[in-house]
Formats: structure tokens, C-alpha cells, sequence
């Protein structure tokens, strides 16, 4: 990827050949750990039919990005220094209502869940596996919500 503005980066190759037209799924990670970045990335990538267009690692700089990448899916951390994913949800959907984010983290706490849901996210999923982490993508971009206790289906899980 290039090195763009503070703490973002995309690839101007990628937003230019998966333009909002694309019909790949265009996919912008937000998370203040690179390794987890870089990590979802490489999954990402690799499935068919999706695309990271950017990434960044402070939840005060989604609105402005994803406003230069019009992403479809937004994978968002639920816990960041500064502003947090639950405040960037809010201000992007006030900018960007159409934008599919799923937050993304390491623990299902309930009054994150509920603060995610009324922040206009579309769904809850923990890190971890990669495959679940593609289909997960994959739904929520074709209008699915994921939240804990669903399946990729929608169905209560067993």
C-alpha cells in the first residue's frame, strides 16, 4: 500500500480500478493495531471478490477516508485511544448512511454490542477466524446483520 495522510493507508492503484462502479467488495479496515491491520488485509485480499482499499488506525480519521474511498464494508475495532469505533460508527453514518460496518474486537461485551447497534452498525464479530471474518465481509455486504448469537444466516446459533 502507499503512504498517504497521517495515519491512512490505500492504495490509489486499488481505488482507482475498484471504483464505486467495481463490482468487488470494497473493504476499509479500522483498527489501532497494525499487525491486525496487516493481518485482515492479507485475508481480505486473498478471498475472491474483495478488496482493502485503505486502512487506518484512529477512529478520527474514518469520516474523512472512507469519504475519499466509499467503501461498501467498514471493519471497525471497538476500542481505540482517541476516538472509538462506536463514535466514528456514529459520525460515518451521519455522512455515509449506505456503508455496511461491522465491528470488529476481541470481546463481546453487551453494552458495546447495544452501543454498536444504536450507532447504526450492522453487525458484532470477533477476531479470530479468518474464514468466518470473509463470509462475514461477504454478508454483510450483500445487506445481511451479524450480531452475537447469529449466524452468518441470521438463525440463533446452537
Amino acid at each position: 500500500m502507499v503512504r498517504n495522510s497521517g495515519v491512512v493507508d490505500y492504495d490509489e492503484t486499488k481505488v482507482a480500478l475498484f471504483g464505486k462502479a467495481g463490482n468487488m467488495i470494497r473493504v476499509l479496515v479500522v483498527d489501532d493495531h497494525p499487525l491486525v491491520r496487516v493481518g485482515v488485509t492479507g485475508v481480505l485480499n486473498a478471498a475472491a471478490g474483495i478488496v482493502v482499499v485503505g486502512d487506518c488506525s484512529d477512529g478520527a480519521e474514518v469520516v474523512q477516508v472512507a469519504g475519499v474511498l466509499w467503501p461498501d464494508v467498514v471493519l471497525m475495532d471497538v476500542l481505540m485511544p482517541g476516538k472509538s469505533g462506536i463514535e466514528a460508527t456514529r459520525e460515518l453514518m451521519k455522512s455515509q448512511p449506505d456503508v455496511r460496518v461491522l465491528m470488529l474486537t476481541g470481546l463481546i461485551k453487551e453494552e458495546f454490542v447495544l452501543q454498536s447497534a444504536d450507532a447504526g452498525a450492522i453487525g458484532y464479530i470477533l477476531k479470530g477466524d479468518p474464514d468466518r471474518l470473509v463470509e462475514a465481509v461477504r454478508y454483510a455486504a450483500a445487506g445481511g446483520t451479524l450480531w452475537p448469537g447469529e449466524s452468518l444466516y441470521g438463525a440463533a446459533a446452537n
